[in-house]
């Protein structure tokens, strides 16, 4: 036909990588051959090479011409190759652009970096209809041999406008050095010894304090504080409402009677639902540390909890075992100051630990890799799921294979080897409600309690993102039909099911999505784990522990074995030494900064998607994440203590610190 004899035109938006060279920026000419492979719906179409030579840092929008008709664009591979003498350079690639003979645009969203020598494969942006339009190549799930993964890169200096690149984010960069410095001059780092008087503590670090870190210093000691800890602080996944008492926990009501009042008894409160329990059992039999040479130790403690009328929770009986007995007392309230002060910091460095391994690391973290890595693999409607793996696979390298000077097995009572063992327990008893914070709520029967602001937040977000996802997922698969047929779609879900929960059937995580309604809430499950469940868990740790006794990492005497039996001076010498509280203070604060690079949950500067109703839908997600913002921070005025872990505008798009 005539128009057959039109050129196509195709565009790359490039730019080359600046390398900088301690205070000065060297600006290089470099030369990159690319090879263009453009695959059409019937046949390879079309294969071109084209030299590229420009200056280091600049941009550069490149045309290159067809002189043929190719049918419909479905798939675009970049080939990076070799160039004479030249040597090779770092290349960030913003997008791919098509045009037919006919006017007909084909977008091919990239936005990330293109290192060495290799084949970038591209999808376009318009998913098709459904499978039978795709290549036969595509049909049959092949890939590239040499398909190039995400180089996962940063950017310093905070937003840049599109399409400016981000600059390569280094792993071996040592985060917050002057921190360092500031304890080590102190004489912290180096110090063995125990805390002279808790008043000193207030030393490491004196010139980061926060009003929260401030309140928590003042409140610690309370009974009210330390239960609401369990509501609205850094943990608030624990507590399980308690209709029955465990057997290995034989609290009577004689014991709780001064703590309940007297116009009722302790089974009243647990038919009536106001008595919770926080169970860390699965601490139990993990192997302690060693720090500084000594011995450190691990409790599995069981706490129960009483909802008192005028709304605050309230710790009413602490054993520090799994087995009753008479060297595994119960302690009380009405104990000696020094005995229940320490009861619960028994239980506060149980939750540290528990967080810290399991609901941050394994339940954020690892999880979210494995999605991230399916996601690279497999690429189902990538442009939904790409913002939410930047970073993932960035700080997981760096925390967990690096291990560096500030790592915290250097000041933790697990080590590494707990740690291990710890997330192995936590493997089996994973379930998919529980990463699902409205089936989570309902399972351990926390939807009443007043003032549950992680609830209450947590549950906007869940919706608010489920509604986004909907409309995404609604506007791409039109039947269910269309998601059985998908075989990447249910390659990811199968791959995610044995690699990331280990073919557990027992975890009720699907291993192949049957329905819209499933993806939808599968997918709503990861956008919310990686973003808003992960700021939950890590945006609070620095202010609930700069503190230490509010939130130790060790514990170096076992639990005691009877009442009567602690001091302020035993205290001191049980709770982290002086070099291990500053390590840890320093670590905890170094994860909560905030990176310069972040993006908040629903920024999308990346241009994948390129249809009106898409869109429209972030759009809408983005006006209801302010909405709910604007509804936080109402809130938060008229509290002693905030609470905005859950503010949109402190949640990250991705687990990325």
């Amino acid at each position: 036909p005539e128009a057959a004899a039109k050129p196509v035109n195709l565009g790359l938006y490039l730019q080359a990588n600046e390398r900088q060279v301690v205070s000065r920026t060297v600006v290089a000419i470099v030369t990159w051959l690319i090879c263009v492979s453009l695959e059409t719906s019937t046949q390879w179409g079309h294969r071109r090479p084209t030299s590229i030579l420009f200056w280091g840092g600049g941009r550069k929008r490149l045309m290159l011409c067809c002189g043929r008709w190719l049918g419909d664009i479905i798939l675009v591979r970049l080939h990076k190759e070799p160039y004479s003498f030249y040597p090779t350079d770092n290349w960030y690639c913003s997008f791919v652009e098509v045009v037919s003979s006919q006017g007909q645009r084909y977008h091919f969203p990239c936005y990330q970096w293109v290192e060495g020598y290799r084949i970038l494969e591209l999808r376009e942006a318009m998913l098709p209809e459904s499978a039978e339009s795709l290549s036969p190549s595509l049909q049959q799930g092949e890939a590239s041999p040499s398909v190039a993964p995400l180089c996962h890169q940063c950017i310093s200096g905070g937003p840049y406008p599109h399409p400016k690149p981000p600059p390569p984010r280094a792993l071996t960069r040592s985060p917050c050095p002057p921190r360092q410095v500031e304890l080590q001059l102190k004489g912290f780092l180096s110090c063995t010894n125990s805390w002279a008087k808790l008043a000193d503590i207030n030393k490491v670090f004196c010139f980061n304090k926060t009003p929260i870190t401030g309140y928590v210093r003042a409140h610690w000691r309370e009974d009210t504080f330390f239960g609401y800890q369990f509501l609205n602080r850094v943990h608030p996944v624990v507590i399980r409402r308690c209709t029955e008492l465990p057997c290995n926990f034989p609290v009577t009501s004689a014991m709780v009677a001064s703590s309940l009042g007297e116009s009722t008894s302790l089974q009243d409160e647990l038919e009536k639902g106001n008595i919770f329990l926080a169970d860390y059992k699965i601490l139990e039999g993990v192997p302690a540390n060693t720090i500084n040479g000594y011995q450190q130790y691990i409790a599995a403690p069981l706490c129960l909890l009483h909802l008192q009328p005028s709304g605050e929770l309230v710790p009413v009986a602490i054993q520090l075992s799994q087995c009753p007995g008479p060297t595994s007392p119960i302690f009380l309230p009405s104990d000696s100051e020094w005995d229940w002060i320490l009861a619960k910091t028994w239980v506060r460095n149980a939750d540290f630990l528990m967080l810290k391994a399991v609901s941050h690391l394994l339940l954020t973290h690892l999880i979210n890799e494995a999605f991230a890595l399916a996601t690279l693999r497999q690429l189902p409607i990538f442009k939904l799921l790409m913002p939410h793996t930047r970073y993932t696979l960035h700080i997981n390298i760096l925390v967990c294979l690096r291990r560096r000077p500030w790592s915290l097995s250097q000041g933790v009572s697990m080590g590494h080897k707990g740690v291990s063992t710890l997330i192995a327990k936590a493997m089996k008893c994973l379930t998919y409600d529980s990463l699902c914070i409205p089936d989570d709520v309902e399972a351990r029967g926390v939807g009443s309690i007043a003032n549950y602001f992680y609830r209450d937040d947590g549950l906007k977000i869940w919706s608010a993102i489920e509604s986004f996802v909907s409309g995404i997922t609604r506007h791409y698969y039109r039947s269910d039909a269309h998601i059985l047929a998908d075989c990447e779609l249910q390659a990811w879900a199968d791959e995610i099911f044995r690699e990331g929960f280990l073919g557990n059937q027992a975890s009720s995580f699907p291993s192949s999505l049957q329905s819209i309604p499933e993806l939808i809430k599968y997918l709503t499950m990861w956008i919310y784990c990686c973003s808003a469940r992960h700021a939950a868990l890590n945006n609070g740790q620095y202010e609930l522990g700069a503190w230490m006794p509010n939130f130790p990492a060790t514990m170096r005497h076992p639990p005691p074995q009877a009442q009567g039996t602690t001091s302020l001076e035993s205290y001191l010498d049980t709770i982290p030494e002086v070099n291990s509280t500053s390590l840890i203070v320093f670590t905890l604060w170094v994860i909560c900064c905030k990176p310069g690079d972040s993006r908040s949950l629903g920024t999308y500067p990346d241009e994948h998607f390129t249809e009106e109703e898409p869109k429209r839908l972030i759009a809408a997600f983005q006006g209801r994440l302010a909405q709910i913002s604007q509804e936080i921070q109402e809130r938060n005025k008229s509290l002693p203590i905030p609470y905005r872990y859950l503010d949109p505008h402190h949640i990250k798009n991705s687990t990325s610190i």
